[in-house]
């Protein structure tokens, strides 16, 4: 049916066409001529909408009814113009609303374009995504969130415990001191140093956290069990204590959670799909904000290496399916004898690190230059078998001949693995000396209810193990940009023989790097109850490894060759933050419920358990209050709430299985659209060849 412009009887058409320039009547009956002649089979475009109509649905709703439309973009352009032609009547309140809306859009990109101004490291970022790829710049903005969380976890921190303290003890605010009737053995804790002291004591003790560190803001043993009262205001040290580290993993949770809705509707978008990748890529991928020829080159290059990524997927998915059955056992059996191996080298790492935090605490009365090794040897076991075992494990993946982006996953799974389970197996050791492997009424726990002679404040000795895993990790990855990565370099670009030409410069490990920084924030996670000010030294330490991995990837690297896909291994890199944050959530729960604090040091100095303080502070509440808080922990309340919550989510389940059966259906139809339009492509051109056939036998009839 051919396309067919009409007039509109209304007087505003009319008037728009009447007060139109004769340019603009002249190229419609041009394109109305070449419409009618040209244009077969495309589908009407409805012309009734009347002012009011499009008013309602605004310009942006015209402008997307145009573009969904299958017709010519000439067709299009007609249309645009006729509808920029309209003089709609309205009234005065929907001019007003129009104005506003306009206003308030205005000041919404005004406000987004000074906040991208000030946004961290917005160039650099820039930069190594042109320079490096996608996937080694999501390295560094999985970076940036972590140092914009630790910050703010900080602030949480330092305004509800640290700042507190400090002023109802320097100030002479008057507190109640809770009292009780503990054992005097069990209060006994003077970590003060006495007497004259070394000055490279005071070094050793900044290194490791001992001595005038122990007995200071940055560990828990220093916060007292303070209860500030008046009549018009009340502070419970305690408690703040407690509910700021619940609302610390609370606001991290939320943190990732929404970062990973962020992640995950990209890759959705993408729907695991190369094709997809590839079209979102082409399509919508460039930047029109570019200005000048630095961010347009860097630009160019970043969808270089994205497209770049498409392509050695495609790559290996096909010679994986032209393996025969015979080729995919043999894989598949190496694949799994592999696997066992690289599992027995994390198996042998860890009884590594149990022997080695033993007999750590063995020696942790030694002095000295030697009590610092002892003190660390815990550290180093783990630093060296976090940087010896994933080695292994990359040249056993070469073997395994997996896709680039199930190589980084698989990588990513076995550093995991390595990584958190060694952090567990240190806490394991810990936790079986401090409550005698969990017997605490025989033995040296019997009096105590813990092993108060070798951890007289057990409390602050695991923060000291935290801290001392924090600042030894910043000093390793300081320690190998000086000693290994630039020597390496130099001798690289200033010697030409073989072996140097092998070696060649390092490519930057992403798994690797990005497993460096969920192993550090699992760490504070673990700490930030017994150590306060964590999140604080994570911060100044996560900007001084920007810059570090900054200059070593500019300078000491080059660009890799084996890609991956950056927007499922940022999800996957969330995920693996959010599998730390659960193993520090269990550490949090079990010291919050189980363990009975110390007597000598803390805020919970007397409370059978560190949570005791809430219960105490719950039966002090008013009764309506508290019968409030009662009935939200009934079943009257807990089982509604949870069929609900059950509804809901088989609502959002079902909707989101019919979305993804349309999104199936229309990929389905674009496969089939695609390929009528090949068939019909291949048709023209066979027909073309036809006509030129017999145009040339013509032609020679002709001249005959």
């Amino acid at each position: 049916m051919a396309m067919e412009i009409q007039r509109q009887d209304s007087g505003v058409w009319d008037d728009s066409e009447d007060n139109g320039s004769p340019g603009d009547r002249q190229s419609l009956r041009l394109r109305r001529v070449s419409s009618q002649v040209t244009q077969k089979n495309y589908p009407q475009f409805s012309w009734s909408v009347t002012p009011t109509e499009t008013d309602r649905e605004g310009p942006r709703g015209s402008q997307r009814d145009i573009r969904t439309l299958p017709m010519p973009m000439a067709l299009k352009r007609a249309v645009r113009q006729v509808q920029q032609m309209q003089v709609p009547v309205v009234s005065r309140m929907d001019s007003w609303k129009r104005k506003k809306t306009k206003v308030l859009l205005k000041l919404k990109d005004d406000a987004m374009e000074i906040l991208s101004f000030f946004t961290l490291w917005n160039k650099s970022l820039q930069m190594i995504g042109g320079n490096f790829g996608g996937g080694v710049q999501s390295y560094f903005l999985f970076l940036r969130f972590l140092v914009i969380l630790n910050f703010i976890s900080f602030l949480l921190i330092a305004g509800f415990v640290l700042i507190p303290s400090i002023v109802f003890s320097s100030v002479g605010t008057s507190f109640l001191v809770l009292n009780s009737t503990g054992l005097e053995n069990c209060t006994k804790y003077d970590p003060n140093p006495q007497g004259l002291v070394a000055f490279y004591k005071y070094l050793l003790d900044v290194v490791s956290g001992t001595g005038f560190m122990e007995y200071s803001y940055l560990f828990y043993g220093y916060y007292n069990n303070t209860v500030v009262e008046d009549s018009d205001f009340s502070y419970n040290i305690p408690l703040a204590y407690v509910f700021t580290a619940v609302f610390y993993f609370a606001f991290c949770l939320i943190c990732i959670i929404a970062r990973m809705g962020t992640a995950a509707r990209v890759a959705v978008a993408t729907g695991g799909s190369t094709v997809s990748n590839y079209s979102i890529t082409v399509f919508t991928a460039w930047n029109y904000g570019c200005l000048g020829d630095t961010a347009t080159t860097l630009q160019q290059k970043n969808l270089h290496y994205q497209l770049q990524v498409d392509l050695e997927e495609e790559r290996i998915k096909k010679q994986a399916a032209a393996l025969t059955s015979k080729e995919k056992v043999v894989l598949y059996s190496v694949r799994v004898l592999m696997g066992f191996l690289a599992l027995g080298l994390i198996i042998a790492a860890f009884y590594c690190i149990f022997l080695a935090t033993n007999f750590s605490q063995q020696k942790s009365g030694t002095s000295g230059i030697q009590g610092l090794i002892w003190d660390y040897l815990p550290s180093i076991v783990i630093t060296a078998a976090n940087f010896m075992v994933p080695l292994l494990c990359d040249q056993i993946a070469v073997i395994e001949r997996y896709a680039p982006s199930t190589t980084v996953i698989v990588a990513l799974l076995r550093a995991v693995f390595l990584r958190l389970v060694s952090l567990g197996v240190l806490l394991f050791t810990l936790w079986s000396q401090i409550t005698c492997d969990g017997d605490t009424n025989t033995g040296d726990c019997k009096l105590c209810q813990y092993n108060h002679n070798l951890y007289p404040c057990w409390e602050t000795r695991i923060g000291q193990e935290m801290y001392k895993l924090t600042l030894f990790d910043l000093l390793t990855n300081i320690a190998v940009l000086l000693l290994v990565e630039f020597p390496r370099r130099i001798v690289v670009d200033h010697w030409s023989s073989k072996l140097a030409r092998w070696v060649g410069r390092q490519e930057f490990e992403v798994p690797l790097n990005v497993l460096g920084l969920v192993y550090g924030q699992t760490v504070v996670w673990t700490g930030a109850l017994f150590c306060p000010l964590l999140p604080a030294i994570n911060t100044i330490k996560f900007i001084i490894l920007f810059y570090c991995k900054k200059a070593t990837l500019f300078h000491n690297c080059r660009p890799a060759q084996k890609t991956f896909r950056s927007t499922t291994s940022s999800f996957f890199f969330l995920m693996v933050l959010l599998f730390g944050w659960s193993l520090a959530t269990l550490v949090l729960i079990y010291s919050l419920s189980e363990i009975q604090p110390s007597l000598g040091c803390g805020p919970f100095s007397f409370f059978p358990s560190m949570w005791s303080v809430v219960a105490n502070t719950f039966y002090k509440l008013p009764t309506v209050t508290r019968e409030f808080l009662f009935f939200i922990g009934s079943q009257a309340f807990s089982i509604p709430l949870f069929v609900l919550s059950c509804v809901v989510m088989c609502y959002f389940a079902a909707l989101f299985s019919v979305h993804g059966k349309n999104v199936a259906l229309l990929r389905a139809q674009l496969k089939l659209e695609g390929r009528d339009k090949q068939f019909l492509v291949k048709q023209i051109v066979e027909l073309s060849r036809r006509l030129q056939t017999l145009h040339h036998s013509a032609g020679e009839e002709e001249s005959i």
